[in-house]
């Protein structure tokens, strides 16, 4: 996309030219040593609460009936949402500091959501890259800020319509692939990824990462076969409750991948302190963004900083470095009170004429 006003040109030219701050990455490396270790009674706990409580809510919404059934989807949509949001954790987690969780995120969340781990592993590190960030080979980047008015909204739409897409994905285009190979190189190319960036095209998986992708795509196709089954057998308020679920789930995190960035680079690589400040932190007081931002999200720029961190220790991470470096620190320029105000903001660049 070619920017055409002068001025927001100008923004995304100044962006990617912004210089490491030498102090900031100091603070972020000497500050937090000690607080990349993934430690197992955190991760594990929290998983198997937010995934029991989002199940059990959801059976609640499918047995019951108006104002009970809006409240326990509520609760099973924000329980999962929470539970799903590991996906991002598994993509960090170096190999073998937490043994099984990869399987049983997978067995437990991946497979039933049908967003088994290899759609996001091998993509999002591309995102840290620090010669792909906010370029065109960056998968989960686009310059939102710079585009039309009509973008945000219809950027919002096409999360909605996700578990339409994912049961077509697996219950009709993994078995047709496996029948017709040519079919089969553009599914693993252009829809086996969580990615928003609609040009990005990936390579065909090799060795033990194909074998996690196979068992993983087969589970997640036995499930997306089974649940539409399902009718036959239990009628369709069961799938339709979880395809209500599953659309506001993925719409509150389209929401929150909105404002993780302020997507103002038009496709230059970038400085580490330049991919901290197109980034957001909402740090507290804020008392929601644990909520739509879970499993350490709203500290999205801290991660840009600090990506081996895991979530449970962010929150000290930013403790620190907020306390630590002096006023006029980029550190600083972060941090932002909310979503809305984050929302309006981008909002209103994409209304700049251009």
């Amino acid at each position: 996309m070619t920017v055409h006003d002068p001025h927001m040109a100008a923004v995304s030219r100044t962006k990617s030219a912004i210089p490491d701050d030498a102090a900031m990455l100091r603070a972020a490396a000497d500050l937090t040593r000690e607080l990349s270790t993934a430690q197992a009674s955190i991760y594990w706990p929290d998983l198997l609460v937010s995934a029991l409580v989002g199940y059990a809510a959801l059976a609640g919404a499918i047995l019951t009936q108006g104002a009970p059934m809006v409240a326990f989807g509520l609760v099973a949509m924000l329980a999962l949402y929470r539970a799903a949001s590991f996906i991002h954790e598994l993509t960090h987690i170096r190999k073998g500091a937490l043994p099984g969780f990869r399987f049983g995120w997978n067995l437990i969340v991946g497979i039933p959501l049908m967003i088994p781990s290899f759609m996001y592993e091998d993509v999002h590190t591309q995102h840290h890259a620090r010669t792909r960030y906010g370029t065109a080979n960056d998968p989960e980047y686009l310059p939102l800020a710079l585009m039309k008015p009509w973008s945000l909204p219809l950027f919002i739409l096409v999360a909605a319509l996700a578990p339409v897409g994912l049961i077509l994905r697996f219950g009709v285009l993994t078995p047709l692939s496996l029948l017709f190979p040519p079919l089969r190189r553009k599914v693993v190319a252009e829809f086996s990824a969580l990615s928003i960036n609609p040009a990005y095209r990936r390579r065909a998986p090799e060795g033990a990462f194909a074998r996690a992708w196979a068992w993983q795509e087969a589970g997640a196709c036995i499930f997306a076969l089974a649940l539409v089954g399902s009718v036959f057998v239990l009628g369709w308020k069961p799938l339709l409750t979880y395809m209500a679920v599953h659309s506001a789930m993925t719409v509150i995190n389209q929401l929150r991948t909105l404002v993780a960035h302020l997507w103002e680079n038009e496709g230059d690589a970038m400085t580490v302190t330049a991919q901290y400040l197109d980034s957001v932190n909402v740090p507290p007081p804020s008392p929601f963004a644990e909520i739509w931002a879970p499993v350490g999200l709203r500290y999205h720029a801290l991660h840009h900083l600090l990506p081996s961190v895991p979530y449970h220790a962010l929150g000290e991470a930013h403790k620190r470095l907020a306390t630590t470096l002096a006023a006029d620190s980029p550190y600083h320029r972060g941090n932002y009170p909310g979503m809305w105000p984050l929302v309006g903001k981008i909002a209103r660049s994409t209304m700049v004429r251009r």
